[in-house]
């Protein structure tokens, strides 16, 4: 290979899949209740369910982006190899991560001439950047070069549909998501925030659904009328809820017939902002994305 694939903790792959598709992940760094943790995709150093446990306790999580000098820790020792690095980064309107990794394969590319960093933007999050990595790898390994590999994920990106459910209206209030009042008065009448990605990378609210079944018909209706893409995988994401996740699955399979699915949990970078009962669908379509005006 004259490339590795890099990407972020925040892909929320199970770290086996990444492990067996080679990929090279940075651990984003999380703090809960005043303690620092790396975000590892084994969670070595804490669960998942620990950690959305203590959500539900109001304990507080808070991330911090991923700095240059990070960056180019993971990179140098591929440079050195004589490797050129396709880096998928969080999207940049949800971290100020991007623009450090741009500003790292700047000083990479001056420091290692005749190397190539490309950072792309992914414009996405959890198993949606874990989708694009996964795809990244399977270039790779289909023999495409890294041009061709990131021309390929750039060509994916607007295709690719972020829906999620938010379930703790109240966490979303402490994110600003909400107001104080729609917390309050949601969670009365069991209203479920539904949240897009857009085009640009951005998470927005689009409406809301009346409870858990609702939700996901929700779901169901916008991979209908996006055409869903039946050649590449559907992936689950959810915060401690395994069993509105394999609802979920459960619906996908009936209705559209496919059996390529991955779930996984969301983790606490992700987690932190969303909170826990959280559920999202992500899949290639044949329609764009949102389009933010």
């Amino acid at each position: 290979m004259s490339y590795v694939v890099v990407v972020d903790s925040t892909t929320d792959l199970p770290a086996k899949m990444a492990d067996d598709l080679g990929l090279h992940v940075i651990p984003y760094i999380f703090t809960l209740d005043g303690k620092e943790y790396h975000n590892y995709l084994d969670y070595r150093e804490l669960s998942v369910k620990d950690f959305y446990d203590a959500l539900r306790n109001e304990k507080l999580g808070s991330t911090t982006q991923v700095t240059k000098h990070r960056y180019m820790e993971t990179w140098e020792p591929f440079l050195k190899e004589g490797k050129d690095v396709l880096y998928m980064c969080l999207s940049s309107m949800l971290s100020k991560s991007y623009e450090q990794s741009v500003l790292a394969a700047r000083d990479a590319m001056d420091s290692f001439p005749g190397r190539k960093v490309i950072a792309i933007d992914s414009k996405s999050a959890s198993l949606g950047q874990g989708f694009l990595a996964v795809e990244a790898a399977k270039a790779r390994d289909a023999g495409k070069s890294l041009d061709e590999a990131a021309a390929y994920i750039n060509s994916l990106i607007p295709k690719l549909h972020h829906w999620v459910m938010a379930d703790d209206l109240h966490h979303l209030k402490r994110g600003g998501r909400v107001s104080g009042f729609r917390a309050v008065v949601g969670t009365a009448l069991n209203f479920k925030p539904m949240l897009t990605i857009t085009d640009t990378g951005k998470l927005i609210n689009t409406g809301k659904a009346r409870g858990h079944k609702k939700a996901l018909d929700a779901f169901m209706e916008k991979m209908q009328q996006l055409g869903v893409d039946k050649t590449k995988t559907v992936y689950i994401a959810h915060s401690d809820v395994p069993p509105l996740a394999q609802q979920l699955k459960a619906l996908v399979v009936e209705k559209f017939g496919i059996s390529d699915i991955v779930i996984n949990e969301i983790g606490p970078v992700i987690g932190a902002h969303t909170g826990p009962g959280t559920i999202a669908l992500m899949f290639a379509g044949e329609g764009d994305r949102v389009v933010q005006s």
